[in-house]
């Protein structure tokens, strides 16, 4: 399945999206990293990115995987997740290595 046509991420550098039918209207969008783990055995290893509405054109936060969490404005999203991020970050030294 294709990505939504107003979704305004490019994925990160070693990442892919992946688009699943989660429900009748509601579609599944996994971000799924592509470096090697041996806790999977070099699996890709995948996380929810969120949820989208087909017939209401919005994105939702996910809860969990299998649960999707209220409707968010995109342009508040990371091309990692949908959650929304409650606290800004503290710089640290590792926000500079990126």
């Amino acid at each position: 399945m294709e990505l939504p046509p107003d979704f305004i991420h490019d994925p990160p550098k070693g990442y892919t999206y992946e688009v699943k039918e989660f429900r009748r209207n509601i579609l599944s969008i996994w971000c799924c990293n592509h470096s090697q783990f041996s806790y999977n055995g070099g699996a890709v290893a995948k996380t929810i990115w969120g949820f989208y509405n087909v017939k209401k054109r919005c994105y939702h936060a996910p809860i969990n995987s299998r649960k999707q969490g209220d409707p968010i404005d995109i342009g508040k999203t990371t091309p990692y997740t949908a959650m929304q991020i409650v606290k800004p970050m503290r710089p640290t030294i590792g926000n500079f290595y990126e």
